[in-house]
């Protein structure tokens, strides 16, 4: 059964600076391949929620890579499955907590 997929206000600001990153520093084509890249792995996650392994850095949530840069994190409900953050792995990991 493929549940909804949300996003947190949280992660609606994180991905939209990571956007306006590749827009600015990289090029629309890196852009575009992120956004392909992104959309395939919230389609994966919304048939199989299970199938990223659940997070260490944050209890309750499951971690999901989008790029080797990029990571998000995002918590199941009985229908829908909210992202509740993006992380750029490249970042000091203590963020994290103060990013949810």
């Amino acid at each position: 059964m493929k549940r909804r997929v949300v996003l947190s206000p949280t992660a609606k600001l994180k991905l939209e600076s990571i956007l306006l990153y590749l827009e600015d520093e990289w090029s629309s084509k890196v852009k575009r391949e992120f956004i392909s890249k992104l959309d395939k792995t919230l389609d994966r996650i919304a048939h199989y929620p299970k199938s990223s392994p659940e997070s260490i850095e944050l209890r309750g949530l499951y971690k999901c890579v989008v790029t080797k840069h990029n990571v998000l994190f995002y918590r199941l409900s009985s229908n829908e499955i909210e992202i509740v953050t993006l992380f750029d792995t490249r970042q000091n990991p203590s963020k994290l907590t103060r990013s949810k």
